[in-house]
């Protein structure tokens, strides 16, 4: 049994650094249906049911500092990556389609929940299931933080959003086939090509690593300094989840949008916080899982039914809603892949969406835990 905090932290990150390389350097299909961050935090519940971890003050201790943050300073360097001038340049239609995409991914978790009758704790992990169904993992945690999720609810979110994540790409690939008959029953041509206007979302150039941990680091300690202070709005994390994302979106506007290197690093400090808060979860009966992928599977029909009648009432091509449910639901990894087997000049529109997602995702998903726990 590992006692030392140092140790325990260690062991952490090797896991998550083992299997997010073996998820970039191997071929193995099994992560096409499991992503490596849905590994991490399985292997890590792991050790803490089996275990491995001391439940003592010391580990206790620097889980709560790791964890308080690592969170500000992911979502800030999250958000320096949104262009809003890029998502108004998509156009009338697809901006429809997406905002369509988030108000009935928001609409049918609310629905379904109620309708299942969950307890606040299950209620308040969809309701980060739905951060990350608007954004991504990222989106997913501070939600959860916020919300004071218990890591064992957390782990039956991560395992729902995992489940019907993979069943939904395949459903939505499948449909690419059909793109001409649905968009004749839509009365629509498909979506227009608009990356000539929309540009390059990634960044190019040296990696300025050490700046982009500097200020991450910067904006969590004085975030940090704040709560701890009394300057809070709600509650101590939810001050920690809201100033990043300003703080982030606010640099966003400047020269480090365009700097390289801050989706490495916040990929990184997403990883450990995963394996951290899996570290944590002890899930003692799985009895219940059954009925939460079933809702959850529930609640992407009643996604796929808004979506559908959105495209005949706004006249939407499948490109479009599809793209826009894949950028909310599966996020950057799954959205230009989509979008490139409707077409390949269209890539980039999955990652503006999907982009976007990291701004949109925790307001969406504190909303919709607000409706729902109040």
């Amino acid at each position: 049994m590992i006692h030392s905090p140092l140790l325990y932290l260690f062991i952490l990150a090797l896991l998550a650094t083992l299997l997010s390389r073996l998820e970039q350097m191997s071929k193995f299909k099994i992560f096409t249906y499991i992503p490596s961050v849905v590994m991490i935090y399985a292997f890590a519940m792991a050790l803490s049911m089996g275990g491995v971890f001391a439940h003592n003050d010391a580990i206790a201790h620097i889980y709560k500092i790791a964890k308080q943050n690592l969170l500000p300073a992911m979502l800030f360097l999250m958000l320096l990556q949104v262009d809003l001038r890029h998502f108004a340049q998509l156009g009338k239609k697809l901006i429809i389609a997406y905002l369509l995409a988030v108000v009935s991914i928001g609409l049918s978790i609310v629905l379904v929940v109620k309708l299942f009758g969950f307890s606040t704790q299950i209620a308040a992990a969809f309701a980060a299931l739905s951060g990350s169904w608007m954004g991504g993992t990222a989106n997913m945690i501070a939600v959860g933080s916020a919300l004071n999720v218990d890591e064992s609810s957390f782990g039956y979110a991560m395992v729902v959003d995992s489940v019907v994540y993979s069943l939904w790409v395949v459903v939505l690939l499948l449909s690419v086939p059909f793109a001409k008959k649905f968009n004749t029953f839509t009365q629509v041509h498909q979506a227009k090509d608009n990356t000539s206007m929309i540009g390059c979302a990634c960044t190019v150039g040296a990696k300025r690593y050490y700046l982009f941990i500097t200020l991450s680091l910067v904006v969590a300690f004085i975030l940090n300094l704040m709560a701890s202070n009394g300057i809070v709005v709600m509650s101590y994390t939810t001050t920690l989840v809201l100033g990043a994302t300003s703080l982030g979106l606010l640099g966003s506007f400047t020269p480090l949008k365009s700097m390289a290197g801050s989706s490495e690093i916040a990929n990184t400090m997403l990883y450990l916080l995963v394996a951290l808060i899996g570290s944590r979860a002890v899930i003692e009966d799985f009895s219940g899982l059954g009925v939460y992928v079933g809702a959850g599977v529930l609640i992407i029909v009643l996604h796929a039914i808004v979506m559908i009648v959105g495209a005949k009432l706004f006249k939407l091509d499948l490109f479009s809603i599809s793209v826009a449910s894949l950028a909310n639901i599966g996020g950057v990894a799954s959205a230009p892949i989509l979008a490139a087997a409707h077409n390949k000049a269209l890539v980039s529109i999955g990652v503006v969406m999907a982009i976007m997602g990291y701004l949109i995702g925790t307001f969406g998903g504190l909303f919709v835990g607000g409706v729902l726990l109040r």
